[in-house]
């Protein structure tokens, strides 16, 4: 596999070298069919030295505005005030995107008309829900409503813009505490590094202003738990999950396993879900 490099190898590049973008470089560099990882972008190259040392076909280090000319698929998985930095020129060369921070991606929506313009591609990784196949196929149909719920860990929900803003102290809850009830718009801007499942949620069925959303900061819980219901004339059906978090708290396990996923679909023989 590492001496193939075949001519129809899609090139991946990956914006971020944290918990997420770590392990999908890892990911690629041990094999992905079809796949080839071919530059990164990250803030400070010395820190990632000994990652980047151990794979066995080091990519390039490239400025952000660069991947889309090295790669096929971009990945972005950085803070997301970098979003549209990184996805920008992808897009305007014809790549695809593939957009961890879906939350960010509500404020700079334009992004869409161009990659569409220019021949590009905007992908939403399932992250840390299940059940988006579900909610795509309904959306086909008629979805009547969409309703979220989310309990996290208090180290998850620190430094939130919403809590930060209202002067909410969470440290020393005994118990439960709905923060916050709204739509999937206001709760990507309340809780950006949070809260991308709701977004990714709401484009997959009724909207960002029409998916409703509660935020529980939860003292009683380890893990990042989500239940989402749906009502549609196909079907009505509920899901839940409980992420553990990765290194870092605010990020599920689940969500680089996710994108890793997305990624295999672009080449793989046999596709499973829509």
């Amino acid at each position: 596999m590492t001496e193939r490099r075949a001519s129809n190898d899609l090139r991946v590049a990956i914006a971020g070298l944290g918990s997420i973008g770590t392990k999908i470089a890892t990911a690629l560099d041990q094999g992905i069919e079809g796949l080839t990882l071919s530059a990164v972008a990250v803030r400070d190259p010395a820190k990632h030295r000994a990652l980047l040392g151990s794979l066995r076909r080091p990519p390039s280090v490239l400025p952000i505005d660069q991947l889309g000319d090295a790669a096929d698929i971009v990945v972005e998985c950085a803070p997301s005030k970098h979003l549209r930095a990184i996805i920008e020129p992808a897009v305007k060369r014809g790549k695809a995107a593939v957009v961890v921070s879906v939350g960010a991606l509500l404020d700079n929506f334009d992004l869409v008309d161009l990659a569409r313009a220019n021949g590009g591609r905007i992908l939403v990784p399932t992250g840390a829900l299940i059940g988006l196949d579900a909610v795509n196929a309904a959306a086909i149909g008629t979805i009547h409503s969409v309703k979220m719920m989310t309990r996290k860990p208090i180290d998850g929900l620190k430094g939130a813009p919403f809590i930060v803003e209202n002067n909410i102290d969470i440290d020393n809850l005994g118990e439960p505490l709905k923060l916050f009830e709204g739509t999937a718009r206001e709760a990507a801007k309340g809780f950006p590094a949070n809260l991308n499942v709701a977004v990714a949620l709401s484009l997959a069925g009724v909207g960002p202003d029409r998916t409703t959303v509660q935020i529980w900061a939860d003292p009683t819980v380890t893990r990042n738990v989500h239940r989402i219901e749906v009502e549609a004339d196909s079907a009505r059906f509920s899901m839940s999950i409980e992420n553990i978090p990765s290194e870092n708290p605010k990020t599920g396990l689940i969500t680089a396993l996710s994108v890793i996923a997305l990624l295999r679909k672009q080449r793989a023989t046999l596709c499973v879900g829509t």
